[in-house]
């Protein structure tokens, strides 16, 4: 069942990802901490993340906002490093808890059509949020996506700035999270087996985007994210 339950959620996570421009961390870091350890499930979501992105890429690389990518990579530096500092010494639950909390009431403001005016300090703001959450829990999409929902971001600009963005976090966050928290055999080999799983939810995913209008893919981002808020919620409640 473990084995099963693997499949069903790199496939479908990686199959989001690439049709949305975000979607696996969101979808797989919650499941893939029922079946690993917190160390092995954020590092198999970081590998797996990065691959995705550098597969992806060169495809998008015309729709990538320099100048929003720029100031998310200039803000995340602070975050990551207080992310890190954040898995070593703060209870997992109680930060899954917050993490939930947070979600489920941006995308509550968002349903009630909440916006805001982009800027360069919010960029920066943003990018240190995900950050923090990247190295802290392996899940730096819900800022950044909340953000450009808020913005009316146009799909495009969305799924190539963050994609890029991804590309230099998951990076990073992957070197931080070995380095202080140690890795394992298991997520090697558990992040090998799932390759196959990513390419094949690569091309589904790129099949899916083709067909996905603006208004169907702010409903998308609604579901994901109040469905992860939840799931967060649920589980660190239970675990207390």
């Amino acid at each position: 069942m473990e084995v099963v339950a693997f499949i069903i959620i790199i496939l479908i996570a990686s199959v989001l990802q690439t049709s949305t421009g975000f979607g696996f961390s969101i979808m797989a870091t919650p499941f893939l901490l029922l079946l690993f350890e917190p160390a092995e499930a954020i590092q198999i979501n970081l590998i797996l993340s990065l691959v995705i992105s550098s597969a992806l890429i060169m495809k998008i690389k015309k729709d990538i906002d320099l100048g929003i990518l720029k100031r998310f990579v200039t803000g995340s530096v602070i975050g990551l490093a207080i992310g890190i500092a954040v898995f070593l010494h703060m209870d997992m639950n109680r930060l899954k808890m917050g993490v939930a909390l947070m979600i489920i009431a941006l995308t509550i403001m968002l349903i009630l059509k909440f916006r805001m005016n982009q800027s360069k300090e919010r960029d920066l703001l943003i990018g240190g949020i995900s950050g923090s959450l990247t190295t802290s829990i392996g899940v730096p999409g819900p800022p950044i996506l909340l953000y450009f929902s808020g913005t009316d971001t146009p799909k495009e600009i969305v799924r190539g700035t963050t994609l890029a963005f991804y590309l230099f976090i998951y990076f990073v966050s992957l070197i931080i999270q070995v380095v202080f928290a140690g890795t394992s055999k298991t997520t090697w080999v558990s992040s090998l087996w799932a390759l196959p799983l990513v390419f094949l939810g690569l091309y589904l995913g790129g099949k899916l985007f083709k067909w996905i209008d603006q208004k169907v893919f702010r409903l998308f981002t609604y579901i994901i994210l109040l469905f992860t808020g939840i799931y967060l919620l649920s589980e660190s409640v239970g675990s207390l």
